[in-house]
């Protein structure tokens, strides 16, 4: 990720995911107003409209006003005795303005923002004035952006990732539109196959309109600084990352080609997250190179990411994450992905092969112990730490093989694999592993809950002092971009101004 402040206006609010629980129960009372409305337009009772599908009045009061969603059989006797269609009775739009901020209305007093506030909930109807609808419609939007605007939770953060990791997992880690980019950016500077040499990457960012400025008073929270008044982006002269160089400055570059404004929400900041590190990664090992090379090599039965690694010159991690983007896509190969340190805890995973994850209630992954009997743990304990460690693992959700390599980052160790189900392993070099292993988790026997005679020998007397994780209780820090001190990032610019 590369911290960037842009001076551009915020989009608008985002809105409820797809399949959230706000929009399920919107559907119900958007129903139940359409209901209604199509009743009173011929002029029926709820008395009239039961007698037709033989249904007690209060039952299809309750259907109208959204708090009882009707079976099937039911929708079509209504549709029969109101003259419409399914289709046309569970239209997306509201049948009128009115009935689209009745809608909102009941579905912002359903919600737990509204319940937070102990306020009465407003009788919605018919006798409710409109501009009044209108008044509270609009306050509780302005509360809900306001509130958007402080700074988010824990809990909130990791229910920002796990939605859009569900987004990764329903398009297999492939976004075509972010490869046009990056090409449209290649054949700009006629690079056609090979490494991509910081030569190359300063010749795209003067074709982009910018200057590169090596520093060495680069603010403490940023990797780059990119100053869109003077077209200027600030790196640091310092060789000591754990950040190629390269991807640095092209996810800088990123921001700027894909277009990015000011994210309104922790959720938008990930996503803007994603799109450049895509961006940078189909730079440095371009779609139709590293397609025809990973066809290649599943020709000939001998997929291996050290090797897409050492051909476009970038790191095991880049390799692998780039492989994740094309494998599904172009070679018809489902996968996952895990970065996992030494203590076993999840920093980033990718799957959409049906593997199993550890998860929280929010469906987020990172931060969760992995099974110490997969192959992103089981790798740690290799002596030979230097090759790649292969292993078939059994879980319930099927075996699974994984390849796995070991790196060293400023926080420690990290294991760095690929998975594919069994049936995909024909296609990978390292498959004639005979390590194997089982994992039954989620059950807690499996690696979590001590062996019976370990914890008959010490249940009771032990103490141990657990390192205080207080991050995980704090807010996020403040902010568009979390974690970036703006005032320091100011001072920054305004004191290079000049130069």
């Amino acid at each position: 990720m590369t911290d960037t402040t842009w001076n551009r206006p915020a989009p608008a609010a985002r809105k409820s995911a797809p399949g959230s629980e706000a929009e399920r129960t919107l559907d119900v009372i958007s129903l139940g107003r359409r209901v209604r409305h199509l009743r009173k337009a011929k002029g029926m009772t709820l008395d009239d409209l039961g007698a037709a599908v033989g249904t007690a009045a209060s039952q299809l009061s309750l259907i109208e006003n959204g708090k009882r969603e009707p079976k099937l059989g039911m929708m079509q006797a209504l549709a029969a005795a109101l003259d419409v269609s399914i289709d046309s009775l569970l239209g997306a739009e509201p049948p009128s303005r009115r009935a689209a901020l009745e809608i909102e209305l009941e579905r912002a007093q359903r919600g737990p923002l509204y319940a937070s506030l102990g306020l009465p909930k407003v009788r919605i109807g018919s006798r409710l004035p409109i501009d009044v609808l209108e008044s509270l419609v609009g306050l509780q939007a302005e509360l809900e952006r306001r509130l958007n605007e402080q700074v988010a939770t824990p809990e909130e953060a990791r229910r920002a990732n796990g939605e859009l990791r569900a987004m990764m997992r329903e398009r297999n880690n492939y976004f075509p539109e972010y490869e046009a980019e990056a090409q449209k950016v290649l054949d700009s500077v006629g690079h056609t196959s090979g490494p991509l040499s910081q030569h190359v990457i300063a010749d795209i960012a003067a074709h982009l309109g910018f200057s590169l400025h090596h520093v060495n008073d680069l603010p403490h929270s940023t990797r780059s600084v990119t100053d869109l008044k003077n077209r200027r982006i600030y790196l640091t002269q310092s060789q000591r990352s754990d950040h190629d160089p390269r991807s640095v400055l092209l996810q800088a570059l990123g921001h700027f080609v894909l277009q990015h404004q000011t994210p309104s929400s922790y959720g938008e900041f990930l996503g803007q997250r994603v799109a450049t590190n895509y961006f940078a990664a189909a730079l440095l090992l371009p779609q139709k190179a590293t397609v025809e090379f990973l066809q290649r090599a599943k020709a000939a039965k001998e997929i291996a990411v050290e090797d897409i690694r050492d051909a476009f010159a970038v790191s095991y991690e880049t390799a692998a994450h780039r492989f994740t983007n094309l494998a599904t896509e172009h070679l018809g190969i489902p996968t996952h992905f895990q970065k996992v340190h030494e203590s076993g805890i999840v920093y980033k995973a990718y799957e959409n092969d049906g593997v199993t994850f550890p998860a929280d209630h929010t469906g987020a992954i990172e931060g969760q112990p992995i099974c110490r009997y997969w192959t992103s743990r089981e790798v740690f304990s290799v002596p030979d730490q230097f090759s790649a460690f292969n292993q078939y693992t059994d879980t319930p959700a099927g075996t699974y093989w994984c390849t796995a390599r070991i790196e060293r980052g400023s926080a420690g160790k990290f294991s760095l694999s690929i998975g594919v189900p069994y049936q995909h392993v024909k296609w990978f070099r390292g498959r004639d592993t005979t390590e194997r292993s089982k994992s039954r988790c989620p059950d807690p026997d499996c690696c979590r809950t001590p062996p019976g005679e370990l914890a008959s020998q010490w249940s009771g007397f032990a103490w141990p002092s657990a390192r205080a994780h207080s991050h995980l209780l704090a807010a996020l820090p403040p902010g568009a971009f979390p974690g970036v001190d703006e005032t320091e990032v100011y001072s920054f610019l305004q004191a290079h101004a000049g130069d």
